[in-house]
Formats: C-alpha cells, sequence, structure tokens
C-alpha cells in the first residue's frame, strides 16, 4: 500500500465496487465516502486488513465531504444518479455535489482528482440528466482544473441496472419495447475497464484537465442489445417498436412509482446516440489512450445473464422458449 490514499466519494454502489477494488489492487488506501458507511461493509474485503475503510459524507453538507477528503493524495469523485428521488435531484448531485468534491479536492491539497460523468453530457441536452452532467464538469474544473473527467457509454457488469433489467422482464413479459423505434446507438463498456481507467489516470497514464470517453469495442442499436440479450437467455420474446411520443406518455406514469423503469428523463436521452465521438477518438482521448483495450459483452454478460434462463445457469442447451 504505497500508492498513497485514495478518497472515493459515492463508492459504494455498482460502479463504485468495482472501483474501490482496481484501486485496492494497485495498492492504494481507500476511503470510501458514503452516506451509509453502515450499509458500505461489503467492499473492506476488497482489499487488505484496513487498506479499505467507509466514512459518512454527504454532498449537502460541505463540510462532511472536506472531512472525508482530508489527508487525501487524491479524489475520485463517482456521485451520481440516474433518477431522482426525494432531495436526491440531479442539480444537488451532479452539479451542487461536483462543486463540494473539487473544492474539497483542493482545499485537502490532492494532487489529482477524477470525475466520473458520462458521453450523455451535454450543456444543450433536452434531459436533465445530460445538462446536469455537463455542468458538473464545469463545477468539478471550477474547484480543480486539473481533473481528469471520464465520460463511460453505458457499463455493463455483474450488477448492472441495463442488461440485467432487460433479461429480468424477458421473464415474465411477453414482448420488449424498442424505444423510439430502437435505433438509438450505444457502446457499452465494461466496467472493469472503467475501474482500470480511473487507476490509469491516477498512476499518471492519462493526461490531466483532460476529458476521455470509454466505449467498448462494439457499437450497438438498442435493438441489437435487446435480441443479443434474448439470444444469452434463450427466450423468444416480441420487439414491439415505441414510437417516442408513446415512450413520454408510459414514463410520464412509470415515472410515479418509488422506483421507475422509465423516466421522462430517460426517454430524452435515448433520442441522442451514445457512443465515443469521433473527437475523442482522434485525440486519443479514450480508453486506448489510456492504455486499456476495452472487453467485448461476449465475453462477460452471458456469464451473469444465465441465471435468467428458464432452467438459471445449468440450462445449457441452445433451445430458446
Amino acid at each position: 500500500m504505497h500508492q498513497g490514499l485514495v478518497t472515493v466519494i459515492g463508492g459504494s454502489g455498482f460502479l463504485g465496487r468495482h472501483i474501490v477494488r482496481a484501486l485496492a489492487r494497485n495498492d492504494y488506501r481507500v476511503r470510501v465516502a458514503v452516506r451509509r458507511p453502515d450499509l458500505a461493509g461489503h467492499l473492506q474485503p476488497l482489499g487488505g486488513v484496513g487498506q479499505i475503510h467507509a466514512v459518512q459524507a454527504n454532498l449537502r453538507y460541505p463540510a462532511s465531504v472536506q472531512a472525508a477528503c482530508e489527508g487525501a493524495d487524491a479524489v475520485v469523485n463517482l456521485a451520481g444518479l440516474l433518477s431522482e428521488s426525494g432531495k436526491q435531484t440531479f442539480p444537488a448531485v451532479h452539479v451542487f455535489g461536483a462543486r463540494v468534491a473539487g473544492r474539497a479536492a483542493k482545499d485537502a491539497g490532492a494532487s489529482h482528482v477524477v470525475h466520473l460523468s458520462a458521453i450523455g453530457a451535454d450543456p444543450d441536452s433536452a434531459a436533465e440528466y445530460g445538462r446536469t452532467k455537463a455542468q458538473g464538469e464545469t463545477e468539478i474544473r471550477d474547484g480543480f482544473p486539473d481533473a481528469t473527467i471520464l465520460r463511460p457509454s453505458i457499463v455493463f457488469g455483474p450488477e448492472d441496472d441495463f442488461f440485467n433489467r432487460f433479461a429480468g422482464l424477458a421473464r415474465f413479459a411477453p414482448a420488449l419495447p424498442l424505444i423510439g423505434g430502437g435505433q438509438t446507438r450505444f457502446q457499452p463498456v465494461f466496467v472493469g475497464d472503467v475501474a482500470a481507467a480511473v487507476c490509469a489516470a491516477l498512476d499518471g497514464d492519462g493526461a490531466k484537465g483532460k476529458t476521455y470517453e470509454l466505449g467498448g469495442p462494439e457499437v450497438m442499436t438498442f435493438e441489437d442489445v435487446l435480441r443479443y440479450i434474448l439470444g444469452v437467455v434463450q427466450r423468444k420474446r416480441l420487439l414491439v417498436p415505441l414510437p417516442f411520443p408513446v415512450a413520454s406518455l408510459m414514463a410520464a406514469i412509470l415515472g410515479l412509482l418509488p422506483k421507475p423503469m422509465l423516466t421522462m428523463d430517460q426517454v430524452k436521452l435515448l433520442q441522442t446516440d451514445n457512443v465515443v465521438s469521433q473527437a475523442a477518438e482522434q485525440a486519443g482521448l479514450t480508453l486506448s489512450g489510456l492504455g486499456i483495450t476495452p472487453q467485448a459483452i461476449e465475453g462477460i454478460v452471458p456469464e451473469y445473464l444465465e441465471r435468467f434462463r428458464k432452467s438459471g445457469q445449468f440450462q445449457h442447451s441452445q433451445s430458446a422458449g
């Protein structure tokens, strides 16, 4: 554990656990700043004894974040939302939270900051998610100009909320929706590669103050993804085109649920492709530019989706049902 101390803000979720594990394997000491450290016990076994420690911090209370960053050599800000709930709003987490994280890192004398954004970050986005992600990038750089920003496309991995969600839906739904006709393009990126990108940025393999776009080796339409999922789980389901106006109407209703399966903001996001830009490719601001060869979904997704087959992981036949 010779690499120093890294404070990871919001490190107990899907992305967080993989990034915390990667940092521990790279000999960093990791301080995980979360609202409920009592629910972050699953992180400790990812490192050696005493290497990973969870502390209480809430982005709405800057003093708690400053305390969590005190003495840190680097800060990684993972705080983000896919949908809003109560006080956890896009402006509160993506914008105000990024401002707090950047200033806390600067006050702590950290040598580097890595901020997780998203390819959908755009000040002119029709979706509030995209607009606030872009505002968050500005805020983090206002507080820490040399921050490295990472923008992943759709992230996949064992606990993801995308491949797992539609595979689960295919177990009981007779059809799956092709929102907007299913032609929105994605570039799914493996969570392990995103974690490796964080480590590479901290290790000096990336340029400080730059924005990297992270995508996998394949560009897939929404329809491609659903057909792939159905093939893996060995089920036949109808794929029904759902025009954006109809999807928005459905989202307005589903958005009222405690944990909505679809929100109007997500429908707006689906109206724009989510792939690495040509500008990022040409500038080398990609996974390859960080020395990482992206992994394809074929080598990873089947392993964690096979539980959605009719006979679960024990079904190895090629027949679909």
